[in-house]
């Protein structure tokens, strides 16, 4: 039986692609720093949870033990944690060589490499990671998550601003979809002939105005707030604007925002 690890298993991604290999008849380890106890809402039955830490390599070896894939999910917003992440990243690969994982397998975002935030930049350096190591690799570049958008403007409402900047689209894809699409090419990436570094890019099932999906979340959640167009400056606002967050060519999601609105 194929034997799937996901390092981050417990985050938001990272528990959609436990369970979506889990439900294709993978072995499946879910690795993290913590193990969430028995009864905690992260856990998916029938998964296997180890602890280990590929920053200290604390558990690594041993969560690592006869793996096939390892698919990668870690993430961090701010601090240490997130500046971090690049060298975690090279660390993962070097223990998955160890190891003997035939395929490697990433989850980041949609041309991080052209936005100047650190966030993206730190984004772009695993990434690269990737597609030089001497591992089998494949990049999975996605476009924002349906959370991601929702908590926006969940945070604007709090203050009675719902923002829509300016110009600015976004194709939000679901946590499941872009579970689906690690997970199959993670499958695929087995394959004797399969190449040695891919990249794949995932999209949403459509392109929407900032102010449209504002609209949706509004009617959806019954919050108050007024549906506010502002400006968004600097860096982030002009890679926003041009669209560079933005596949149409590339829609692997199916759910969209007002679909998983519904659904929560």
């Amino acid at each position: 039986m194929v034997v799937i690890a996901v390092a981050g298993g417990t985050g938001i991604a990272g528990r959609a692609v436990v369970a979506d290999a889990v439900q294709r008849g993978y072995s499946v380890r879910s690795i993290s720093r913590k193990v969430p106890p028995a009864e905690d809402p992260r856990r998916v039955d029938g998964a296997d949870y180890r602890e280990a830490d590929f920053r200290t390599g604390h558990g690594v070896a041993a969560a690592l033990a006869g793996v096939d894939a390892v698919i990668e999910t870690l993430d961090a917003r701010t601090g240490a944690a997130l500046k971090s992440l690049p060298s975690t990243s090279v660390a993962l690969l070097a223990a998955a060589g160890r190891a003997d994982v035939a395929r490697c397998v990433l989850l980041t975002i949609v041309n991080a490499a052209e936005c100047s935030m650190g966030y993206y930049q730190v984004q772009a350096a695993r990434a690269r990671s990737y597609e030089s190591s001497a591992m089998p690799t494949t990049v999975v570049y996605a476009t924002q998550f349906h959370n991601l958008v929702a908590g926006v403007f969940s945070a604007g409402a709090r203050v009675g601003l719902i923002p829509a900047f300016t110009g600015v689209s976004f194709q939000p894809i679901a946590a499941v979809d872009v579970a689906r699409v690690l997970v199959s090419e993670a499958a695929a990436g087995l394959a004797p002939d399969a190449p040695r570094h891919v990249a794949v890019r995932a999209g949403g099932p459509s392109v929407w105005s900032m102010k449209a999906l504002a609209e949706q979340w509004k009617s959806a959640t019954g919050r108050h707030g007024v549906v506010t167009p502002m400006p968004l400056p600097g860096s982030f606002g002009t890679f926003l604007r041009a669209g560079k967050n933005l596949v149409p060519d590339d829609v692997a999601g199916s759910i969209e925002f007002s679909d998983w609105l519904a659904s929560r």
